[in-house]
């Protein structure tokens, strides 16, 4: 059994496994109007892709997170002779996003472990939500989370 965390706006805690953000937005690992997740193998992993992103806003958002667990076989590895030279430049290329587009359009599965650009070492993963296996995974209810003051400070 596989877990992540996904840590997002508690404003959009009732639609945060829609896909809806990456679709808007794309991301490193897929491109705008491509629906997907994005979760982090470790709380602290996922607090870091947040800081990163909105770290101007933190002071004044509230924060939800969210815990999932999912069978193995249900997920598959980027390995890491497939990750392009650039992968982790900023903006994030054109490259990974290609990776990401095609994982959701052949719906190969419904989690796909990537690298996390911050910190290579940990692993973040992509949800398909229209995958046939997501209804696998299993999403608990949010828990409050907040950022230490300290992040704030600096």
């Amino acid at each position: 059994m596989a877990a992540g965390w996904r840590i997002i706006l508690a404003s959009e805690a009732s639609t945060a496994f829609a896909g809806e953000g990456a679709r808007r937005y794309g991301g490193r690992w897929n491109s705008p109007g491509v629906r997907a997740i994005y979760v982090s193998e470790h709380q602290s992993t996922a607090a870091l892709e947040v800081f990163v992103n909105h770290k101007p806003f933190l002071p004044i958002y509230k924060f939800k997170a969210f815990h999932l667990e999912w069978p193995d076989n249900i997920a598959e590895v980027v390995p890491a002779k497939a990750l392009p030279a650039n992968w982790r430049s900023h903006p994030p290329p054109l490259e990974t996003r290609e990776i990401g587009d095609r994982w959701v359009r052949e719906r190969r599965s419904a989690v796909l472990a990537v690298p996390s650009a911050i910190t290579p070492a940990d692993t973040n993963f992509l949800l398909n939500p229209e995958h046939r296996d997501f209804k696998r995974i299993r999403i608990a209810p949010p828990i409050d989370f907040e950022f230490d003051p300290r992040l704030l400070n600096r």
